[in-house]
């Protein structure tokens, strides 16, 4: 038979590769490549797992995140994946012969991971690659692989995650005995319903100790271990039973058991009784959210690692406060009944700006780190926004709390932009403190407009707010923000009428430290600045102690303490024709310790409204809350006086007449200089209508 072309030219085809396979000695290239690439991936994984800390290990798992208050007093703890934590000798050796017979049989035997188990991964790696797939599926782990991956790794089934595993696996090995790593395992695992551990697992279904466990018992929980969802009693007997039965037969196969005892252990009912109390360390979860935050956000750390690995954080955290304020929140009548409002209140150090106490909403059932409108939310501040981009730069520039300002029907700006007052008051011309204390509209954008929109909005930046070049406009006066602010961003500015013109950082945290005593922060990051003088900051006080006493705040006071603040509303949207309504009430109060801030409002398309007037809206919060509050401080007094008081009260000295005096003679140059700048004003509007502009 004659071959074909095609087979007379392939022994040369041969020869010729061979020749330049010898040449170029391309099998020694592939081994020093594979040996290279396996040195350089084996570097790569000692290190990681040399860098794992996993000495610290056996302390992150055992101890708890801690949170302390400001005075170092343990606050509460963090919960994740912890329950109550057992020592070796403290778990029934019916649980540890259960685990070990049907998780693990050889784990006395192996150094972090099994041979088999390997040979396994890699078959169904391949495998899973020729068929298109990329997950490993299935491989053996060891107890010890699990307890690395759940304290290290993600969950993700991938090759590169299995190498990590088997080398952290071996570091873990190296460090802690056998007892110890199935200790750490059986602590940390995670047994359904809400539990982890065998402890608070053990309390969950059978009301024992882990060290009462019976033969029965311990094959339960054993069971569930691979899918405690689809094998716990609770939810699913029968599959449990089955379970349970399944993995006493192991035990009699590993030589744990006779067949005699295994009988009489599967012919056992399974019977519950749960005596779980559950974890009620996470007492402040508003507070303790904001700290998680806190440490994630400004300071890096990772969520996993605060919850599971014991650091103690110290906050600024006041118990009381906070715990009156939980309080509180659980009191109907604080809101007038308004159940459809939402709510949310932050209480700052006025001096450091340490967050004292927060409350995020007005849910019946937290979610963790859910949404806090404390210091997450972006809402429109209304009138508490006038101190801060009109009446502290209006001082600044030179006008008096007792400077004159209109207060009737007015326009402003090419587009004629008109404000009205609530309820469309108008009155004659007030004074700056008086058209403060009433939250009147108009004299704030007249203000405005006389500084210019420019002054108001860099003022806002200056105190930090949130604003945007799309609110320079005449809202700006009024609260009329493009995104909004969060009671927390307003709380933090009125620091600084409280502390002598000194704005400082809202934060939760002083300090930290991980579980093997190294301090991760040695002092809060936060920053403190003078945005206005204290003089400036004094006359803003004087004009809103009149808030409480003649203004929109009246009766919201505590009795027998003074405060000063500011209240704030917004219009309803979705209720134009009601001028009684509001979507919005706010309350800012403060004295020289503390400053507090209070929103209440209706979210989304609520066609309801709230009313128009603070008492009834948060009043009684704001009253009853700061009468908790303030007994709770140094109860330090303002150093100025109430404006409204008359020049006979006892408390007017003669540095007060005199300061009436100066601020008299300045406010007839203002009124003067005013008017001029008035008629210059109409004289530039003449011309620039006669050029057509």
């Amino acid at each position: 038979m004659k071959k074909t072309n095609s087979l007379i030219g392939w022994p040369k085809f041969q020869q010729s590769l061979k020749a330049f396979w010898d040449r170029w000695q391309l099998g020694r290239l592939l081994i020093v490549s594979f040996l290279a690439l396996f040195l350089v991936v084996s570097l790569y994984l000692v290190t990681i797992a040399k860098t794992a800390h996993v000495q610290k290990l056996e302390a992150n798992l055992s101890q708890t995140t801690n949170i302390y208050d400001n005075s170092g007093q343990m606050a509460g703890e963090l919960y994740s994946q912890k329950g109550t934590y057992v020592k070796y000798n403290q778990i029934s050796q019916n649980m540890r012969d259960a685990v070990l017979s049907v998780e693990d049989r050889n784990f006395y035997h192996e150094h972090g991971f099994s041979i088999k188990g390997l040979g396994r991964a890699v078959f169904l790696f391949v495998r899973n690659r020729l068929t298109g797939s990329h997950v490993i599926s299935g491989g053996g782990s060891t107890i010890t692989q699990q307890l690395v991956k759940n304290a290290y790794l993600t969950q993700e089934q991938t090759f590169s995650r299995k190498l990590k595993e088997i080398f952290l696996s071996m570091q873990v090995e190296q460090v802690y005995s056998k007892d110890a790593i199935l200790t750490m395992y059986l602590n940390n695992s995670w047994f359904g319903n809400g539990v982890w551990g065998v402890e608070d697992a053990s309390q969950k279904y059978f009301g024992v100790h882990a060290s009462e466990l019976t033969t029965a018992q311990a094959a339960t929980l054993a069971g569930m271990l691979t899918n405690p969802s689809g094998f716990n009693p609770i939810d699913h007997p029968d599959r449990s039973k089955s379970r349970r039965d399944l993995v006493i037969q192991t035990m009699v196969e590993n030589k744990k058991l006779t067949s005699q005892e295994a009988a009489q252990a599967k012919a056992t009912p399974i019977v519950l009784n749960d005596t779980y109390t559950g974890d009620d360390s996470y007492r402040y979860p508003w507070f303790f959210d904001s700290v998680i935050a806190e440490a994630v956000n400004k300071y890096g750390l990772d969520e996993k690692d605060i919850m599971n690995h014991g650091y103690k954080i110290y906050t600024t955290l006041n118990q009381k406060d906070q715990q009156n304020l939980q309080n509180d929140y659980q009191n109907n009548a604080l809101f007038n009944s308004q159940s459809e409002a939402q709510a949310a209140t932050i209480v700052l150090n006025a001096q450091s700006g340490g967050v004292r106490a927060v409350i995020g909403g007005r849910e019946t059932t937290h979610t963790f780190r859910g949404f806090n409108r404390a210091n997450q939310s972006r809402l429109q501040p209304g009138s508490i926004i006038k101190p801060i981009v009109v009446y502290a730069p209006a001082l600044e520039a030179g006008y008096t709390i007792d400077s004159k300002l209109p207060n009737h029907q007015l326009s402003f700006g090419t587009n004629g932009y008109s404000p009205n007052n609530a309820l469309n008051v108008q009155t004659g011309d007030v004074t700056m403190y008086q058209a403060l204390e009433h939250s009147y509209n108009i004299p704030a954008v007249y203000l405005l407009n006389k500084l210019g929109v420019n002054v108001g909005f860099d003022s806002a930046q200056k105190f930090g707010l949130p604003v945007t070049n799309d609110d320079k406009n005449y809202a700006l006066a009024l609260g009329g923000l493009t995104k909004g602010v969060s009671p927390q961003d307003m709380a933090q500015a009125y620091t600084a009428f409280a502390n002598d013109g000194t704005m400082s950082q809202a934060h939760y945290i002083n300090k930290i430290v991980d579980s093997s005593g190294k301090v991760v922060v040695s002092q809060p990051d936060y920053k403190q600045k003078q945005v206005i003088s204290s003089k400036v900051a004094d006359n803003m006080t004087r004009m809103m102690l009149g808030t409480y006493t003649n203004g929109t705040g009246a009766g919201a006071a505590p009795s027998g303490y003074t405060i000063a603040g500011k209240t704030g509303t917004t219009e309803n949207p979705n209720d134009p024709n009601n001028a009684n309504s509001s979507k919005d009430s706010w309350a800012v109060a403060y004295t020289r310790d503390v400053v507090q801030v209070s929103w209440m409002g209706l979210e989304g398309s609520s066609p309801n409204s709230l009313p128009l007037g603070l008492m009834g809206t948060i009043g009684p919060l704001v009253k009853t809350s700061m009468g908790q509050i303030l007994p709770n401080t140094d109860e330090r007094n303002f150093t100025v006086t109430n404006p409204n008081k008359p020049a006979s009260d006892s408390n007017k000295n003669n540095s007060d007449n005199k300061q009436d005096w100066a601020s008299n003679a300045q406010n007839a140059i203002n009124d003067g200089v005013n008017k001029t700048v008035d008629g210059a004003n109409k004289v530039w509007d003449t011309i620039r209508s006669w050029l057509g502009n």
